[in-house]
């Protein structure tokens, strides 16, 4: 039945897997046979095209809890169309579980080029060269990782490069430029 906690719970995990984390072998006559074959497809459509929305309301907002309980709510309130009790907590169950994985596959879609996943550095002190003895120059060596986001398979390219002590204030005084810009808009 359509109502049946654990086929609306297999149901929501099955449209979640094809719409955010793009598997396409489940498709909606898949989901359909394997979940609801009793159904007419008329309701099955209505009930893909709620659930998609409820999954949609959720993720969009990136609900957390206390939201999520005031939305299931909400829903289980309607008079038309309305979550029964056992789907709320199916929803509940699986928003608890997999909120983390769907952001993080929303992200990984949504980026392109290449994305910094190490940064390492070091500072030295260069104490002579050919032509003095002693300098006592301090240089920091930066070195920053870089994956391709569009092509998983390739190996992460690693850029090394050296830095005077003002080329290294230079980039410090950008980074809190950038710091400040990130912090005037989401205002943590």
């Amino acid at each position: 039945m359509a109502d049946d906690a654990k086929c609306f719970a297999a149901f929501v995990n099955g449209l979640s897997k094809q719409i955010y984390f793009r598997n396409a072998e489940l498709t909606d006559k898949v989901l359909k046979e394997q979940i609801y074959p009793d159904i007419s497809d008329d309701d099955f459509n209505r009930l893909k095209s709620k659930t998609t929305g409820l999954l949609k309301s959720l993720v969009s907002a990136d609900m957390d809890m206390t939201q999520l309980e005031a939305f299931l709510t909400a829903q289980m309130k309607r008079k038309e169309g309305g979550l029964s009790e056992q789907q709320a907590a199916a929803l509940r169950k699986f928003w608890k579980t997999n909120k983390a994985k769907i952001h993080d596959s929303i992200v990984q879609q949504t980026m392109w080029g290449n994305s910094l996943q190490k940064v390492s550095w070091r500072v030295d002190l260069q104490s002579q060269t050919r032509n003095t003895e002693q300098i006592n120059i301090p240089t920091a060596i930066m070195e920053l990782h870089l994956s391709d986001n569009l092509d998983s398979a390739k190996a992460s390219e690693v850029v090394r490069f050296e830095l005077n002590e003002s080329k290294l204030s230079s980039v410090l005084q950008g980074l809190q430029e950038i710091e400040t810009q990130i912090n005037k808009y989401t205002k943590k």
